[in-house]
């Protein structure tokens, strides 16, 4: 099999309070947008900021974090990127482009909003959430780099 890298690394702020549903089967799913900013100069000399939006889709988040994913909060989030398309009411076919989140790290100073010492401890200590991918897929120790 040929070796395939699908990887994505964002830093950025939430462009809403994060929205959290569970599925038919009981998994959280919780979506949110991150904004990440890029500066050039434009034709006239003069420094243009961009904005670009990344929808964010995370599974089973723990609490602490889903309660702290507000508006206008910095946050490093790393995963894949995924495509997917469906047909709405309309019957027009709507293609989404989003990260599927494998790690989410809020990067604001801790009483900004993501939970008290206690939701901390519960995560082994640490502020940050991995997820639990278990896909099988080759050990990535094993790469030569």
């Amino acid at each position: 099999m040929a070796f395939s890298l699908n990887k994505i690394m964002l830093i950025g702020n939430l462009g809403q309070d994060a929205e959290n549903k569970f599925t038919t089967s009981n998994v959280s799913v919780t979506t949110y947008s991150v904004a990440t900013n890029n500066s050039y100069k434009g034709k006239d000399g003069q420094w243009v900021n961009e904005a670009t939006w990344h929808n964010v889709v995370s599974y089973n988040l723990p609490d602490f974090l889903k309660e702290g994913l507000k508006k206008g909060k910095k946050v490093y989030v790393e995963g894949r990127l995924s495509k997917r398309k469906y047909k709405n009411k309309q019957d027009q076919e709507i293609h989404v482009t989003e990260v599927i989140s494998e790690k989410v790290i809020p990067l604001d100073s801790k009483d900004s909003g993501y939970g008290n010492d206690s939701d901390r401890e519960t995560n082994s200590g640490s502020n940050s959430y991995e997820a639990d991918t278990n896909d099988n897929s080759s050990d990535v120790d094993d790469l030569p780099f």
